[in-house]
């Protein structure tokens, strides 16, 4: 089966950003989405951004419209938020965002009343109904159909440096799970979800469909829910793997790393040289340890097996990503990479708060209501 990618100018940027919906005193999750989106929606029509819900009633996205910089998406997703909180405030509704909350348990929630959210759950059943998880997506602008594969087959190198620096879900339903991301592993377990398979080809791309479509297990390539997945509608490649990011200039740095590495690969392209390629064994691996040790990770590099901490790889590769950074406009929000390296990633901070106050997880909401309102905070 013929499939189209839309026409996308290089290396353009969208971003999407999922947030949980709070009780101000308690922290715990509230379904109030239904309560606000028609008018959100509204608003929200004829603007760059857009305000739509999600699978379940306690949360939102907000969503940039297409960026030429990461500054542009930025400022889409900054007005959204401007936007909610003109609704969520009066509401006495407060906001955060991480790849999942400390003690909320996923049978107080309420799935959104649309089919195919319905219909999920209907086929996943209980990991359906725990997919108490929230996410970013990162979208760049491929100007070639032919490269996004390849793109993505170099991009899953990356992975594990993203997911750890994005890494924000340390707690469970109330457990302290010894991962930085448990988000990442609860996530693979949907149909079609978890890493990209290795594929060099279009053609590849739509017999893969052609098989996952033929025999039910998917209805069109929207649910193809791969951490890096080409997105055909949109002419982008999409980068799903990052926990919900806590901040928003965390959030800017994550897209100009993305964008900055898929401009660097188009340019290898471009010069005919060969992308760099894995065993799927090893992105694997290295998927585990991003989730369960974050920037604390050692990470395999290349075909050969090497192994570097994450910390170290993700410096030498933002100094190389840099004069592409300059380009594009994003090198300010890609020199925020190196704040987060030296002062921690969420799941950090979340864990430093919990053991400042007894491991009470109240605290750590309130920590996080508290940055995605004012920014990152030192502990």
């Amino acid at each position: 089966m013929p499939l189209e990618f839309a026409p996308s100018a290089r290396s353009t940027v969208g971003v999407e950003w999922e947030i949980m919906l709070a009780d101000p005193i308690t922290g715990d999750l509230v379904g109030r989405a239904p309560d606000l989106l028609h008018a959100l929606e509204e608003q929200s029509a004829q603007e760059r951004h857009t305000v739509t819900g999600e699978l379940l009633t306690n949360t939102i996205e907000v969503t940039s419209g297409v960026g030429s910089t990461v500054a542009q998406a930025i400022g889409d997703v900054s007005a959204a938020i401007a936007a909610v909180r003109a609704a969520t405030d009066p509401a006495g509704v407060e906001l955060l965002s991480a790849g999942s909350h400390p003690f909320a348990q996923w049978f107080d929630q309420r799935v959104t009343d649309k089919t195919r959210y319905h219909r999920l759950i209907e086929r996943t059943q209980w990991w359906g109904r725990n997919m108490m998880i929230w996410g970013i997506h990162v979208h760049v602008g491929v100007d070639d159909r032919d490269k996004v594969l390849p793109i993505i087959g170099a991009l899953t190198g990356f992975l594990p440096h993203l997911q750890a620096l994005a890494a924000s879900s340390p707690f469970w339903a109330g457990d302290r799970t010894g991962y930085a991301s448990n988000r990442a592993l609860v996530f693979q377990q949907l149909p079609t979800a978890g890493l990209p398979w290795p594929m060099r080809t279009w053609s590849e791309f739509e017999a893969y469909l052609d098989d996952m479509i033929r025999t039910g297990v998917m209805d069109d390539v929207s649910e193809v829910r791969w951490d890096i997945r080409p997105a055909p509608k949109w002419g982008t490649i999409e980068v799903r793997a990052c926990d919900g990011m806590s901040t928003l200039s965390e959030l800017a740095s994550i897209a100009a790393l993305v964008q900055s590495l898929v401009e660097f690969f188009s340019r290898e392209l471009d010069e005919g040289r060969e992308l760099p390629m894995m065993p799927p064994w090893y992105h694997r691996e290295n998927k585990w340890r991003a989730a369960r040790y974050g920037l604390d990770a050692r990470v395999i590099v290349d075909a050969a097996g090497s192994q570097v901490p994450v910390r170290d790889h993700l410096s030498a590769v933002l100094a190389d990503l840099r004069p592409v950074a300059v380009d594009l406009g994003c090198a300010t929000e890609l020199d925020a990479v190196h704040g987060t390296l030296r002062e921690g990633a969420s799941y950090a901070r979340q864990l430093a708060v919990a053991d400042e106050n007894d491991g009470d997880l109240r605290a750590v909401v309130q920590h996080l209501i508290g940055e995605f309102r004012n920014g990152p905070s030192a502990h």
